[in-house]
C-alpha cells in the first residue's frame, strides 16, 4: 500500500511543526506550506492525496485556496480553524470541504478523521450507470449530466448522492447519512448534510425549491426518488 502524502497547510510555525511531526510517525510523507499561494503551488507540484488547511491566513486564505483546489482535483480536504460558527462551516462545505475540524482539537481525533477521509477517497467497486430522463450519472467516470449539460458536484456532493441513488426509495436518516458519508464519528453535524443536500438540489433539480430527485423525509433524513410521470388524460367527446 502506498504511503500517503498530505500537505499541511497553516501559518502558524508550531502547528506545522507539531502536524509534521505526529503524521510523520504515523508514516504519512508531510509536506508543508505557510499561505495559500504556497499552498496551491504545492498542490499543484505534489498532488497530496489530503489536505489539512488552515482558514485564516494573510493574503490568500483557506475558504479562496480551497476553492480552487477544488477546480483541479478531487483530492479530500480537511478544513482547520478556531472559527466554530455554522456559518463558517457552511462557508467551508460550500467551498467544497470534506471536513472542518475546530482548533484546539485532539490528535487522535485528526488521525481518526484523516483515516476516514483517506479510505472514503480510495477507489472501491463501481456501481452502475444511473440513466433517467434529465440526470444521467457515470459514477466509474465521475461524469454528472443535467438535462444535456455536464454538471460539477463536489466530492461530498458526490458521494452523498451516490449513497441516496444506491439506496434508491429508502427514508435515510440523517445519522446514516453522515456516518457513510463523512465517517463513524459523525451523527449530529446535520448541518453539512444540509448544506450539502441544498447544493445537489441547485445541481440537479429543475426547481431545487420544490425537489422531485431528492426528497425531505419530515424528521428523519432523506430519500431519492424517480421525478413522478404526469399522466395527461385527454376527454372523449
Amino acid at each position: 500500500m502506498t504511503t500517503a502524502n498530505i500537505l499541511v497547510v497553516d501559518d502558524e510555525p508550531q502547528i506545522r511543526r507539531v502536524l509534521r511531526s505526529t503524521l510523520s510517525s504515523q508514516g504519512y510523507v508531510i509536506t508543508d506550506a505557510k499561505n495559500g499561494e504556497d499552498a496551491l503551488e504545492s498542490f499543484r507540484k505534489e498532488r497530496p492525496d489530503l489536505v489539512l488547511l488552515d482558514v485564516n491566513m494573510p493574503g490568500m486564505g483557506g475558504i479562496e485556496a480551497c476553492r480552487e483546489m477544488r477546480r483541479i482535483s478531487d483530492a479530500p480536504i480537511i478544513m482547520l480553524t478556531v472559527r466554530s460558527a455554522e456559518r463558517d462551516k457552511v462557508s467551508a462545505l460550500d467551498a467544497g470541504a470534506d471536513d472542518y475540524v475546530v482548533k484546539p482539537f485532539g490528535i487522535e481525533e485528526l488521525l481518526a478523521r484523516i483515516r476516514a477521509a483517506l479510505r472514503r477517497y480510495a477507489p472501491g467497486e463501481a456501481m452502475p450507470p444511473f440513466v433517467s430522463k434529465d440526470l444521467n450519472i457515470d459514477f466509474e467516470a465521475r461524469e454528472i449530466i443535467v438535462r444535456g449539460q455536464a454538471v460539477h458536484l463536489t466530492p461530498k456532493e458526490f458521494e452523498v448522492l451516490k449513497y441516496l441513488i444506491a439506496n434508491q426509495g429508502k427514508p435515510l436518516p440523517h445519522r446514516r447519512l453522515l456516518q457513510a458519508v463523512w465517517g463513524p464519528d459523525y451523527g449530529d453535524e446535520t448541518e453539512n448534510l444540509r448544506v450539502v443536500i441544498n447544493q445537489l438540489r441547485k445541481k440537479i433539480e429543475p426547481d431545487p425549491a420544490h425537489p422531485t430527485y431528492i426528497a425531505t423525509e419530515p424528521w428523519v433524513g432523506y430519500r431519492f426518488q424517480l421525478p413522478r410521470v404526469k399522466n395527461s388524460v385527454k376527454s372523449k367527446s
